[in-house]
């Protein structure tokens, strides 16, 4: 409660500014109209003295012509004093005011955060916890320990994901460290795709890639850009039959890689948002999906490091497609 008092005193002072230099130009306007009348005054006054000649003589043309000028200059400096005045508390206002979106925004990023970190690591503890609690209280058949190890191991496998994620996170931070290895991208794409399909039954998944590629990278950093890109298409895929397709090939010393699947997609004017850190569509309440905000996050930043490129493009005739091109020799420097 407090704080919704404190938000709005910026704007309470600037407003009792702006009150207090209306009330200052005002006097200003008027103080240089009683000087100037008094100005003029003296001026009949002598005239008077002198016997109320019919036509200005020379020395009073010019005298009356010099408090004039002074006049239009001292309103004019009034005016230009309140342009400035004005035009500084106008941008103070904006400043302020898109201080306070951020703080908000980054307070519900932070909220959505907290909500999302506390589901993402109870529900994978929940799982093992009751798997193993199973194994104690009943006698099992080989069949039903079969499936509640792999339940586990799969619930094991996602929170060690998530921790990863968020220590490889913090150091990304500092920049993205590259240990670069020269080895068979293909190769490890195929493995992804076997522990992908293992975990994922329900995705109609379709490669397209040649049996060789070999590059000079990070490897665990190309590891994460291929499984978060794949686990993505997968999670906010909603549709009745799922469908992820993955191409690479090799064009002169680049690596042209897209994951595309047949989800609803991404609206263009949030397709530079989702890179951005906790970024998530919605509030952490209503959504469906799990996630922390940083799987693309971080795909984005192990691009960049590489001196690579990643965009989103629409799918046909529906979903996502993700177009990364990476040079096949990263440098150390990256």
């Amino acid at each position: 409660m407090k704080y919704n008092y404190l938000k709005y005193l910026p704007f309470l002072i600037m407003s009792y500014m702006l009150m207090a230099f209306i009330w200052w130009a005002i006097l200003l306007f008027g103080k240089n109209e009683e000087i100037f009348s008094v100005r003029k005054e003296n001026i009949e006054l002598k005239r008077k003295l002198n016997g109320d000649l019919p036509i200005l003589s020379e020395n009073e043309m010019t005298a009356f012509d010099q408090i004039n000028d002074r006049y239009h200059r001292q309103r004019l400096m009034i005016y230009g004093e309140a342009a400035v005045f004005c035009l500084t508390l106008i941008i103070g206002i904006w400043l302020i005011y898109r201080a306070h979106n951020k703080e908000i925004k980054a307070a519900n990023q932070q909220k959505n955060f907290l909500l999302s970190i506390t589901h993402e690591l109870k529900s994978p503890i929940t799982s093992i916890k009751l798997a193993l609690e199973t194994f104690l209280n009943r006698n099992l058949n080989d069949s039903q320990v079969k499936s509640l190890s792999k339940g586990a191991l799969v619930e094991s496998n996602r929170l060690d994901l998530l921790v990863n994620d968020l220590l490889l996170s913090a150091k990304i931070e500092d920049g993205y460290k590259l240990e670069i290895e020269t080895f068979n991208l293909s190769e490890l794409l195929k493995g992804i795709i076997q522990n992908f399909e293992k975990s994922h039954s329900d995705v109609e998944l379709k490669t397209s890639f040649e049996e060789k590629i070999l590059v000079s990278a990070d490897a665990q950093g190309m590891n994460i850009i291929l499984s978060n890109l794949m686990e993505n298409a997968a999670k906010y895929n909603f549709s009745e039959r799922k469908k992820i397709q993955i191409g690479m090939s090799q064009k002169d010393k680049w690596i042209h890689l897209e994951v595309a699947d047949n989800g609803s997609g991404i609206l263009e004017s949030e397709r530079k948002n989702v890179f951005k850190k906790f970024y998530r569509l919605g509030e952490e309440h209503t959504r469906k999906t799990k996630g922390t905000g940083l799987g693309l996050y971080i795909v984005h930043e192990i691009v960049k490091s590489h001196g690579g490129r990643i965009e989103i493009k629409s799918n046909q005739p529906k979903g996502t497609r993700f177009l990364l091109a990476l040079p096949i020799i990263a440098s150390k420097s990256a």
